[in-house]
């Protein structure tokens, strides 16, 4: 009697450490193909609330990915995005999820962006996506990378797809908001996918059992 060895492929664990399901969907679809297990809030009854109090996209970003690997000891990714606006001096940044005050709504914080913009004239109206990604690595090491986006602020919100600022941000080059692009569009140019672009290096080289990871 001859037995066969069941082979067992080893598939590397992520955790997207964040509850937006927004995000968890956009990274979800730029990192699809890379021979890892993602899993994320909804697959953990217990997942830690973090209250974003540092006052850097960097730190808010570690404290999140940070959060993840001290309750589960797994490797965790996550991100802090926010819209700097020069004729604002960088505002809303690192507040841009809670411009218009706690509890707002995208749409409260797209109407607070383009009040204090009114009468500004479209030159003026420079901006850019900044996305920074926190890796917190199987043995706790920390590692960070970014993505920027430059673009300008429309006179009032255009399109119907994404999130957050997304209908007041047009793309530099384009003419467009983000919100005019598909997923699969947006997914290929934006500030989140440069930097998962960048972090594909550092996981390939710290995450045990990938061979490859597609470009999105």
């Amino acid at each position: 009697m001859s037995f066969r060895i069941k082979e067992v492929v080893f598939m590397p664990k992520l955790v997207l450490a964040t509850n937006n399901i927004h995000k968890i969907s956009e990274i979800s679809a730029i990192l699809s193909g890379s021979g890892i297990e993602i899993s994320s809030s909804k697959d953990f009854p217990d997942f830690p609330q973090v209250e974003e109090g540092g006052e850097t996209l960097t730190e808010n970003a570690l404290l999140k990915a940070r959060a993840v690997w001290d309750k589960y000891h797994l490797p965790s990714i996550a991100d802090d995005t926010g819209l700097e606006v020069d004729y604002l001096h960088g505002a809303p940044g690192v507040y841009s999820a809670r411009f218009a005050g706690p509890g707002c709504s995208y749409a409260d914080n797209n109407r607070r962006l383009l009040d204090l913009l009114r009468g500004v004239p479209a030159d003026l109206r420079t901006a850019r996506f900044r996305t920074v990604i926190a890796f917190v690595d199987q043995v706790g090491g920390e590692h960070s990378v970014d993505g920027v986006l430059e673009g300008s602020i429309a006179m009032a919100p255009i399109g119907k797809y994404g999130f957050g600022y997304d209908p007041v941000f047009l793309v530099e080059g384009t003419g467009k908001t983000l919100a005019q692009l598909p997923s699969h569009e947006k997914n290929r140019i934006s500030h989140r996918s440069q930097a998962l672009a960048k972090i594909r290096a550092v996981l390939l080289r710290i995450l045990p059992g990938i061979e490859s990871i597609n470009e999105p």
